[in-house]
């Protein structure tokens, strides 16, 4: 090791920087897993059977949660939730009150994604007339996001890009559940293939994996000028004064 000379300053460069690529390499590591545990739970709930809205109700964690609901949509109290993409092209998702007919409250449901050609037109759309029954589970948002300001529209439907159940039913004056419920396929569903995260436990690996490769370039490169460094100066001619 006599001939391994790398100098201070990158020294102090790797000392610095080569802690930091390892510890994001394994913080994307336990993303990977918090995802895998996430996607397991939610899939978990999803194939369970559905449960009475009083159930929904009275759960701690209602996320992804199926429920089974009859009653009958509002029409006149349309949402059109912006700037959703599908397959690359733009469109809305359409959310509609529904009202519970044996407790009498009102949901807020989330029909599906529907394109957007004309943003001068607003999407084309049907109501499914009388009593209904649907089956739809629970969205909760996985953490607060950055959220941009309600988008002003007049009339109905409302356009806007953030869903706040709570501040429906207050305008309506509504006793209403203050989360969005996602229907499932079936006549009143349109696309309706949301994703439960927005980036899998494969991306995250691999973002880990270009983190402990350049931790492993970085060393690599320390270890090889310090020994190039080393072995030039073994090399050079002492020089001796008569």
């Amino acid at each position: 090791m006599s001939a391994f000379r790398p100098g201070l300053a990158p020294t102090l460069v790797v000392l610095a920087l080569l802690p930091v690529l390892i510890g994001l390499g394994f913080w994307q590591l336990s993303r990977a897993d918090e995802k895998r545990q996430l996607l397991a739970a939610a899939e978990a709930r999803r194939i369970s059977a559905p449960i009475a809205i009083d159930n929904l109700l009275a759960s701690a964690d209602p996320a992804y949660l199926r429920v089974r609901l009859h009653g009958h949509f509002d029409a006149a109290h349309s949402l059109l939730l912006d700037s959703r993409i599908r397959d690359g092209k733009a469109g809305v998702e359409l959310l509609q009150p529904f009202q519970n007919s044996s407790s009498g409250q009102w949901l807020l449901v989330n029909r599906g994604w529907l394109p957007w050609p004309d943003r001068r037109v607003a999407p084309a759309f049907n109501t499914p007339d009388g009593e209904q029954t649907i089956v739809a589970w629970a969205y909760v948002p996985p953490g607060a996001a950055f959220e941009l300001k309600h988008l002003e529209t007049s009339g109905w439907p409302q356009l806007i890009n953030q869903v706040d159940a709570a501040a429906l039913w207050q305008h309506l004056g509504r006793d209403g559940l203050p989360l969005e419920l996602r229907l499932e396929e079936g006549p009143a569903a349109y696309r309706t293939d949301w994703p439960v995260v927005a980036m899998g436990p494969e991306k995250h690996l691999g973002y880990a994996v270009q983190w402990f490769a350049l931790a492993a370039a970085l060393l690599g490169l320390f270890i090889y000028f310090g020994l190039h460094k080393g072995r030039e100066n073994n090399h050079e001619p002492s020089t001796r004064h008569a």
